[in-house]
């Protein structure tokens, strides 16, 4: 959510970004705040007006009283109680003027950063740079699915029959080779300075508002029946809902910290659910980092984040680029966002793997998260960034380190994680 004081004072800039995010239809949101907030602001001072002149008349009917003179404290009072009924009629209108402002602030896009690149959609999104040597072998690699059955790993028919759809059973060298990953990419944050941390996987519908846009919140959620409750899609809501309505020290900041968590995503979209992998399921766990700084230093936090999950994947064996998202690829929350992509020697192209992003204040604001400073309170920044997605990085690594006569090798920062061994090999 962006500062009111933007469409009192910028309201122009405030639409250009609209448009740079091509959402037209909310340009007539920006006029409307305006004019509820210029009468919400008129009822305001002509409430705090009728305050002071309530408590000027309460002083003077006290000294009415004292002097004897009942009849005109009578007549002051009468005058009192008119005063009251009106605040009380502006009090309601503010109220609802409050919430007609606050329905449409929600909605209107973050101030995107001035070196975000304007685009469409995700195919407008530009590449930054490669790390490591995208190769393809001589010999076929199989598609992951099949990879990982062949290797005893992988149970999609039973998952089909106790879950649904989009789910699935990890088995053996496999389940083990994916919690691997997660134990090393945990260590690798804590290596960093992070404090790792484990948060609650379900939070109510005001954080959740408070994290994501609504568009998101609908095409991700799965809310709890009968309960104030909804499932994570990524522990970056919990971790930031963790400093909701907290005004933190400013000498804590930046706060840096690693979660580790399941996640759980509906995937409703064009994408949908993947019959066979596991690219697109509804279950997975994540290592995620989050930082909480101020708002000078968020985009140097910003670089060095996307910067760890590029050396993390590449530690694993794992070739990768950055692809900058476009203005209108960007959530709206967020003011500036990279995606890291992983190479698939199978499909000889990139895929998604994680994705890095800095909200500016729009998360601090919806929350409430401030901090205090030499010329008092502001909001802090907010970022996220995926360390690992289990799923996605177990795609990526079988696909790198598949072997000619079907084996998988395990990457040598993995194999004191897997009890030292070097190779999955095929059960048949």
């Amino acid at each position: 959510m962006i500062d009111i004081k933007l469409i009192r004072e910028n309201s122009d800039l405030v639409k250009e970004n609209i448009k740079k995010k091509f959402q037209d239809e909310k340009l007539g949101l920006v006029d409307e705040v305006y004019e509820y907030d210029k009468t919400y602001r008129e009822y305001k001072l002509e409430g705090d007006n009728l305050r002071a002149k309530r408590n000027e008349l309460s002083k003077e009917i006290g000294t009415l009283m004292r002097e004897g003179k009942k009849s005109e404290a009578d007549e002051i009072k009468t005058e009192v109680t008119r005063i009251n009924e009106r605040i009380k009629e502006l009090e309601e209108s503010e109220e609802n003027l409050e919430s007609e402002i606050k329905t449409r602030m929600m909605v209107i896009p973050n101030i995107i950063d001035d070196s975000v690149p304007i685009g469409k959609d995700d195919s407008e999104n530009v590449e930054l740079e490669r790390f490591g040597e995208p190769k393809v072998p001589d010999y076929e690699i199989p598609y992951h699915a099949d990879i990982l059955e062949s290797l005893s790993g992988l149970d999609k028919d039973a998952a089909g029959r106790t879950s649904g759809n989009g789910f699935y059973y990890l088995i053996g060298d496999i389940a083990r080779l994916s919690s691997a990953m997660l134990a090393y990419a945990r260590d690798f944050m804590i290596d960093k300075g992070f404090t790792y941390a484990i948060p609650p996987f379900m939070i109510r519908s005001d954080v959740v508002t408070g994290v994501m846009s609504f568009a998101e919140m609908d095409a991700m959620m799965y809310k709890i029946e009968g309960e104030d409750l909804y499932l994570i899609g990524t522990s970056e809501h919990s971790m930031i809902g963790r400093f909701k309505d907290q005004i933190v020290k400013e000498d804590s900041l930046p706060i840096t910290m690693t979660s580790y968590s399941p996640c759980f995503r509906k995937e409703v979209g064009a994408h949908g659910i993947e019959e066979r992998g596991i690219y697109r399921v509804h279950q997975f766990e994540k290592q995620e980092m989050i930082v909480l700084c101020k708002p000078e230093e968020s985009m140097d936090w910003y670089e060095k984040m996307w910067k760890f999950t590029v050396e993390l994947f590449r530690n694993l064996d794992i070739p990768v680029r950055t692809l900058e998202c476009c203005s209108g690829d960007l959530a709206d929350l967020k003011v500036k966002s990279v995606d890291v992509e992983a190479w698939s020697p199978r499909q000889k192209k990139y895929f998604e793997v994680g994705s890095c992003s800095n909200l500016g204040d729009a998360q601090a604001r919806r929350l409430g998260i401030r901090t205090k400073g030499e010329n008092g309170n502001y909001y802090v920044h907010t970022l996220n960034n995926t360390v690992l997605a289990s799923t996605r990085a177990l795609i990526a690594l079988i696909e790198n380190n598949y072997q000619s006569d079907g084996s998988v090798s395990v990457p040598k920062v993995l194999q004191p994680y897997m009890g030292g061994l070097e190779i999955i090999k095929p059960k048949y």
